[in-house]
C-alpha cells in the first residue's frame, strides 16, 4: 500500500483547504478568460470585488469540456497559444451563456479548483472527515494510509476485529498468509468522482490492498443554484441542503460501520482461496503483458507486475492479482496507487471463462 499523509497532517491540510475554500455561482457571459504571465487565467465580478483566479489543470480541462475543446488541443493553448484559448473559451461562453459553479481557492492568491454545473451538490472533504474519521480511530480500526491529491481525498483503513488465512492450492513460500478486511473511502471536491465507500482485502505478509467492489457510492447532483444575476454571488449551504448532507453522513457512517461483515469478509476470502488454485500456465510473460493491456497498465507497470510476479513465485490468480496491488506501491502518484488496487479486485472477479480466455 502507496504511503500517504499521518492522520495529524490529513487534518491540517483538511482544515487549511476548508478555511480557504469559496464557491461562487456565475454566469458565463460573466466570466473571462484572460491571459497573465503566459497563462490562462479566469476573470469574474462578484457584489464585493473582482477575482482573478489561475485555473488547475483539472479546472481548465473542465472549461475545455463545457465549450467542446478536446483535452489534448485544450493542453496545447494552454502552453504555447494562451491567448488563442482564451479567445476560443470567450467567443463560446458568450454564445451559448449558461450558470456554473466555481469552486476556488484563496490563500494569498486565488486558483480555480472546479468549473462545474450550478446544480452540482458539494460534499466536502472535511465534513467527510468529520463524519468517518472518529469511527476509525476507536479500537479495532486502523488508518493504513491516507492522502489528498489535487482531485480527491481518499483514506484506507483496516480492521483487526477479522482475520483468516489464505489456503494455497499451491506450493508457494509464504506460510500464515493471513488477510483481514478494511475499506477504502474516496471523494472528489472538484468533480472527479463519486462519494464512495468501498471494501478492501489487507495481506499482512506484504501489507497490500486490493479493493472488491463499491458498498456505496453517492454522486454530487442536487438542484440547480440559479445564476442569472449581473454578478457572481458565493455559494452557501442553505438549511435544506445542510439537513440532506446530515442524513447522508449518518447513511456513510452506517456503511462504514456496516462494510467489515463476517458474512462479506467470508465470501472475499473464498473467492482468494479459489484463486489460488487458478494457474497461469507456461508463459507467466505473455499473461502479464495480456492483462497490462486489457487493464490499461502502462510499460512501466508491466516490467514492475513481472517483477513482483517472479518475485512471490506464485504462478497462480492469487499470484497475479497480488503482482498487480504491489505495483501499486510503485505507482507515481497516490491517484494511480489507487486504480491498481482497484484491477486487482478486478482479476479476482473475473468470470472462469474470461480468466481462461486471459491465460
Amino acid at each position: 500500500m502507496i504511503a500517504g499523509l499521518s492522520l495529524g497532517e490529513l487534518s491540517q491540510r483538511l482544515l487549511d483547504d476548508a478555511q480557504a475554500h469559496r464557491d461562487f455561482i456565475a454566469d458565463t457571459r460573466k466570466i473571462e478568460v484572460d491571459v497573465a504571465d503566459g497563462a490562462p487565467v479566469v476573470r469574474f465580478a462578484t457584489a464585493d470585488a473582482g477575482v482573478a483566479a489561475a485555473p488547475t489543470q483539472h479546472a481548465l480541462r473542465q472549461i475545455g469540456a463545457h465549450v467542446d475543446i478536446p483535452a489534448k488541443y485544450l493542453d496545447r493553448m494552454a502552453a504555447h497559444a494562451p491567448a488563442l484559448l482564451a479567445a476560443n473559451v470567450n467567443h463560446w461562453f458568450q454564445a451559448n451563456p449558461a450558470p456554473r459553479m466555481l469552486r476556488t481557492k484563496m490563500n494569498g492568491h486565488a486558483t480555480l479548483r472546479a468549473f462545474l454545473s450550478n446544480r452540482y451538490r458539494p460534499l466536502d472533504n472535511h465534513d467527510l472527515a468529520e463524519a468517518v474519521i472518529p469511527l476509525l480511530l476507536k479500537p479495532g480500526w486502523e488508518i493504513k494510509s491516507a492522502q489528498v491529491t489535487d482531485t480527491r481525498l481518499y483514506v484506507q483503513a483496516v480492521s483487526s476485529r477479522l482475520a483468516a488465512s489464505i489456503q494455497h492450492a499451491q506450493r508457494t513460500g509464504v506460510r500464515d498468509d493471513v488477510v483481514q478486511p478494511g475499506i477504502v473511502i474516496s471523494n472528489s471536491e472538484v468533480g472527479a468522482g463519486a462519494l464512495s465507500v468501498e471494501p478492501m482485502i489487507f495481506r499482512l505478509v506484504c501489507l497490500n490492498g486490493m479493493i472488491a467492489g463499491t458498498s456505496i457510492r453517492r454522486n454530487h447532483v442536487g438542484r440547480s443554484s440559479g445564476g442569472g444575476g449581473d454578478d457572481a454571488y458565493e455559494f452557501y449551504s442553505d438549511e435544506t441542503r445542510k439537513l440532506d448532507d446530515a442524513a447522508l453522513w449518518a447513511k456513510v457512517r452506517d456503511t462504514v460501520n456496516a462494510a467489515v461483515t463476517d458474512a462479506i469478509f467470508k465470501r472475499l476470502v473464498e473467492k482468494l482461496n479459489r484463486a489460488t488454485g487458478d494457474g497461469l500456465g507456461d508463459d507467466p510473460v505473455t499473461i502479464v503483458e495480456v492483462t497490462a493491456e486489457r487493464f490499461g497498465l502502462d510499460e512501466r507497470e508491466q516490467g514492475s507486475m513481472l517483477r513482483h510476479l517472479a518475485t512471490g513465485g506464485d504462478f497462480s490468480r492469487f499470484g497475479l492479482l497480488n503482482a498487480v496491488t504491489r505495483t501499486a506501491e510503485d505507482a507515481k502518484s497516490y491517484d494511480r496507487a489507487i486504480e491498481l488496487e482497484r484491477v486487482g479486485g478486478e482479476i479476482l472477479d473475473l468470470s472462469r471463462s474470461a480468466f481462461t480466455y486471459l491465460n
